[in-house]
């Protein structure tokens, strides 16, 4: 891609200028598209399992394009819950994973929104999702503090300059949304782009980060009747995150829905 990934450029150095407001919230605009067109529009139903800024392709205008597919894997259409979908060992990137994901090895429609989340608070807040700041050690738990004190504008990225502060809170409320530790509570990529694009209000996040708690049971989603998962839960309260490369298939997926094989690092979305 011309202009190489969004990790270059929110974390290039000081030879790379910092992206403008308005180009970033144009790549949270269209990474949120291109999520609602692999869950609910390609046809093959796809959960992209490794969403992060080092993923996200900038084209020549500084579009977002979604790459990486080697971990990307197809809903299986004949199956009626999503949380089939074996993760084998928790792939993916510390801080990008969701929480769920660690105790039931397997991947959906809600672990790809709660990465979504974790980038656009990586967007809005110029830092990694995993950093030492305020003594927190994720940039979502720093976000949900200064929330609860009503100062959620003080984790916009100082180098911006120049933002709309409406939009701002928007997409810091939308991030924290798709963090919420429990998969049932987080939005849609219906809703994100609802979200994003102004036509609905911003999402109502409650003050106090909710604690994950570890299903005792299966995950039990619903697919096409737009509802999410529904997780039977214990009383073990728990924030541990931890992660795991495993193997990657060697396929990838553009926005025009070919399928073929090789790596994928710049596909289209």
């Amino acid at each position: 891609m011309p202009n190489g990934s969004l990790d270059q450029h929110l974390f290039g150095g000081p030879g790379k200028p910092s992206l403008s407001w308005e180009r970033r919230y144009n790549v949270i605009t269209g990474v949120a598209s291109a999520l609602h067109y692999l869950h609910d529009e390609y046809d093959q139903r796809v959960v992209h399992r490794d969403l992060k800024a080092s993923n996200i392709m900038l084209d020549s205008n500084f579009n977002a394009r979604l790459g990486d597919f080697g971990l990307a894997r197809a809903l299986e259409t004949d199956k009626t819950s999503y949380a089939e979908i074996e993760l084998g060992g928790v792939p993916g990137t510390l801080g990008y994973i969701a929480p769920e994901c660690f105790h039931t090895g397997k991947a959906t429609r809600e672990s790809d929104v709660f990465g979504f989340g974790a980038v656009v608070l990586e967007v809005v807040c110029g830092r990694r999702p995993r950093c030492d700041i305020a003594g927190f050690k994720f940039l979502s738990d720093w976000v949900w503090k200064l929330h609860q004190e009503d100062r959620i504008l003080d984790s916009v990225d100082p180098r911006l300059g120049d933002y709309v502060p409406e939009d701002a809170q928007r997409m810091l409320l939308l991030g924290l949304a798709c963090s919420h530790p429990i998969p049932v509570e987080r939005p849609t990529t219906q809703a994100m782009v609802q979200i994003v694009s102004r036509a609905v209000a911003p999402p109502v996040v409650p003050p106090f980060k909710p604690a994950f708690v570890w299903p005792s049971g299966p995950v039990e989603e619903q697919g096409d009747a737009g509802t999410s998962s529904r997780l039977t839960t214990s009383s073990a309260v728990t924030s541990s995150h931890h992660a795991s490369s495993t193997e990657r298939a060697p396929q990838c997926l553009s926005r025009e829905g070919h399928v073929g094989p090789g790596d994928a690092s710049s596909s289209n979305v």
